[in-house]
């Protein structure tokens, strides 16, 4: 039986405005695949780059890439889930801002029954990606000092508990004097780096030494001064563009403040296989259920308010993470 769903689409990229809230209806999942019932709809920085045409989709096209909810239907072939599970899911084709989703049965996690679907949906994309850079991109150690950027925001929060509890000491940049205060309670060290001197701060902290790593979700507000953080053979991990992207450069600029190494990861890269996808939710999850991390619910808005929710989180007005409610 075909399914209706309600469902923000966009005919062409744009401010905010261009989102629009749509009856379709869903035909039955086919092979390999299974239809949600979404009960949560996470929003990420990333949503506003392929609305924006910053990273371009093939239009007409759905937004969002991270749910959960409750499996309905399951089509031929599909063996791991069943209806009635919970499932989430982070990445992949753009589409979760809807009531109801067709989906590979490849690309969802179960949820474990100590996770709230609202933790489920708002925080796994950030989750999986703190996941990949504290673990994989460059290894926390114990021992280590961290420079972590929006440590008020998403993916910060995550980070900067995780960090900590890996052993490093944090330093956490932050876009205002409010933001410092919601960091505090995850950092050992708050900046902010809309004020002059936080570079000079962070070599202040590391007696002059900079430190092993920098992760920088900001992009271009940060990023020149990101490398002057770094030690000798830092590492520049540039996940992110909340402020712009970076600007083309020379590698020169590499070897010139001190052979450092840079990386642009991406999620979809450490979630190749369906191992690496499972394993890294599974780890994810886990820390929220030892209480290793916190993770919080900031804002819900109605899926038919997808347009207020954009321009609240470019404007800088939200912390953490971010719902929509079908």
């Amino acid at each position: 039986m075909a399914q209706t769903a309600r469902q923000i689409r966009l005919a062409r990229h744009g401010t905010p405005d261009v989102l629009e809230l749509v009856d379709t209806t869903l035909a039955p999942p086919g092979p390999g695949e299974v239809l949600l019932r979404h009960t949560a709809i996470g929003v990420n920085f990333i949503d506003t780059y392929h609305r924006s045409g910053l990273y371009p989709l093939l239009l007409p096209s759905g937004l969002g890439q991270e749910a959960a909810g409750e499996v309905l239907a399951v089509g031929e072939g599909v063996v791991e889930f069943q209806p009635g599970d919970r499932v989430a899911y982070a990445g992949g084709t753009p589409g979760s801002y809807a009531s109801h989703r067709v989906m590979p049965a490849a690309r969802l996690v179960p949820v474990p029954a100590e996770v709230p679907d609202e933790i489920a949906a708002a925080t796994l994309l950030r989750g999986m990606t703190a996941q990949y850079l504290l673990k994989r991109t460059f290894k926390v150690e114990p021992g280590m000092t961290v420079l972590i950027h929006a440590a008020a925001g998403g993916v910060g929060q995550i980070a900067c508990q995780w960090a900590r509890k890996l052993g490093a000491t944090v330093i956490g940049t932050v876009g205002s004097s409010a933001k410092a205060q919601l960091a505090a309670p995850w950092c050992d060290h708050v900046l902010d780096y809309s004020q002059p001197g936080w570079v000079e701060s962070v070599r202040l902290f590391t007696h002059g030494q900079g430190v092993p790593v920098v992760y920088d979700g900001v992009g271009a507000d940060t990023f020149d001064g990101s490398l002057d953080c770094l030690a000798l053979r830092g590492t520049m991990v540039s996940f992110g563009n909340a402020s712009g992207a970076v600007p083309p450069f020379s590698p020169a600029l590499l070897s010139s403040k001190g052979s450092l190494f840079l990386t642009r990861p991406t999620l979809g890269h450490y979630t190749a296989t369906r191992e690496e996808l499972v394993d890294t939710a599974a780890d994810y999850f886990t820390t929220v259920i030892r209480g290793d991390v916190v993770a919080s619910v900031d804002q819900r808005y109605p899926l038919a308010d997808a347009a207020q929710a954009h321009r609240d989180l470019e404007a800088r007005r939200t912390t953490g993470s971010t719902l929509l409610l079908p």
